[in-house]
């Protein structure tokens, strides 16, 4: 029974792609089907976390528009703080699944209970998960995601 989903964001949650404008404001792109999925997954008791590498007021607006608490931005060691989440709520890696597309999403992907990438990951970390999704990150890769962890649990 998985109980956290955890995913990355650029290249997950968004396509990857970064804005600014002239004045050095961020602009992201979230997927509104990805996010109906982290609601749904939300209310059938399966927390989800975001842990990032970047950080982003962008990704803390929609993660409060989600109902997502768990946010970690500007993190360089992911597994170590996917650690410390899984000892704050009584959880083992099994009870874990984790969604990345690329190099440093690794060490994450690698010790879950089970691990998916959107289709346009790097070719490195297709390669050790056990999930491929059939859309590109941002465009519904998550939400095929948890409709699939949430159909292993037992939940249409």
């Amino acid at each position: 029974m998985i109980k956290l989903i955890v995913l990355d964001v650029d290249g997950v949650l968004t396509d990857g792609t970064v804005f600014y404008d002239n004045f050095g404001n961020e602009y992201k792109g979230f997927n509104v089907k990805d996010g109906y999925a982290i609601k749904r997954a939300l209310s059938s008791n399966v927390e989800v976390a975001i842990i990032s590498g970047r950080r982003s007021k962008a990704v803390e607006k929609r993660c409060e528009e989600l109902g997502v608490s768990k946010v970690f931005q500007g993190v360089s060691n992911k597994l170590e703080v996917l650690e410390k989440l899984c000892n704050e709520m009584k959880i083992s890696f099994e009870e874990v699944a984790a969604m990345g597309d690329d190099i440093p999403d690794i060490p994450i992907l690698k010790s879950v209970g089970f691990s998916a990438a959107p289709i346009d990951a790097v070719e490195e970390v297709k390669e050790v998960v056990n999930f491929v999704s059939k859309r590109e990150g941002g465009r519904g890769a998550v939400r095929e995601f948890i409709d699939y962890i949430l159909s292993l649990n037992g939940k249409q």
